[in-house]
């Protein structure tokens, strides 16, 4: 008896993974099945004949490329506009991805095509974009956090300087650095209570005891996916995820790796503040130095308790209260 046309089975899809390598001037993209692979200017117009070479949208499981400062952004932006779904990748594990492959040769056409197999294995998660507004945001953070390390700086100079003349000028950069950073915490200020969903987002954050405006404001700039992700997601997305270490009978101690530097840096005064002030958050570090752990690791739980607690707030779009104790 042979088989009916409407019981064959259908052929099944099979979806394309995209890299990109992107620089100054060009794009150069490769498809994962396939090898294929293009370069075009990165220019709004190379960026059209990109899309064209692409084509068919809706066989594209996911576009892979490396951030890359202000080059990425405008091809961000044209992908994000035609609902392509985009995965930025950490250079540093793309690199070890290729290594691990056996490719050590390094050129744009050959990062492109590893770019597109890395995604096609791996599969990362794909992060919503960035608005503008969060753009513009993320920049005057980092631009305030530049300026915090040049203050660092010029205190510590300050400090070991013995002529008059360098002590002047070291103070008159002192006075330059506050007044600019007063003047970025002032922009950051009107942008955020510009948008709306932005200004509620702040206002969520800033009701936890422990983080104030500025670290309510790193944490929107450096961290837009908080508040859409599990809380493991959160934790280790801010590289605060204790790592285990074991094999066989082996145990080794657990520590945190990876993630976003700038979130932990932003977050360890806020946990020195919270482990002192925040009622919730003071039980969690007493019990765990009462149980012998040092305080670094006390001080470590409290950072990954902040994100957590941060996440699943803005989650519920809820401002902090208390627990009954």
């Amino acid at each position: 008896m042979h088989p009916t046309a409407a019981s064959k089975p259908e052929a099944t899809t099979v979806l394309i993974t995209i890299g990109i390598d992107v620089s100054k001037d060009h794009l150069d993209a490769a498809r994962h099945p396939g090898g294929d692979t293009v370069r075009v200017a990165n220019t709004r117009k190379g960026q059209t004949a990109l899309l064209r070479w692409i084509g068919d949208i809706k066989a594209v499981a996911r576009v892979v490329f490396e951030p890359t400062g202000p080059y990425h952004r405008t091809l961000e932006e044209r992908l994000a506009s035609v609902a392509l779904p985009m995965i930025k990748v950490n250079p540093r594990q793309a690199r070890r991805f290729a290594e691990a492959t056996g490719r050590l040769a390094k050129t744009d056409r050959v990062d492109a095509l590893m770019l597109a197999r890395y995604g096609a294995l791996l599969e990362p998660i794909a992060r919503p974009v960035r608005s503008e507004m969060q753009n513009r945001l993320a920049e005057l953070v980092a631009a305030r956090r530049s300026l915090m390390r040049d203050r660092t700086a010029t205190l510590n100079r300050l400090k070991t300087l013995t002529i008059d003349l360098l002590k002047r000028h070291a103070r008159h950069r002192q006075r330059q650095i506050e007044a600019q950073v007063t003047s970025l915490d002032t922009a950051i200020e009107a942008l955020v209570t510009e948008d709306p969903h932005l200004s509620r987002r702040r206002d969520v954050l800033a009701s936890i005891p422990g983080l104030g405006l500025v670290t309510a404001h790193a944490l929107l700039a450096d961290m837009p996916e908080l508040g859409t992700m599990e809380e493991a997601q959160a934790a280790s997305l801010a590289g605060l995820a204790p790592i285990t270490r074991q094999s066989g009978t082996w145990r080794g101690r657990s520590f945190i790796q990876g993630g976003r530097a700038t979130l932990r840096q932003a977050l360890y005064m806020p946990a020195i503040v919270a482990m002192r002030f925040n009622p919730d958050l003071k039980r969690v570090y007493d019990r765990l130095i009462a149980k012998g752990k040092h305080a670094k690791i006390a001080i470590t739980a409290i950072m990954r308790k902040l994100v957590v607690l941060a996440n699943a707030l803005l989650r519920k779009d809820r401002l902090w209260t208390s627990k009954p104790a």
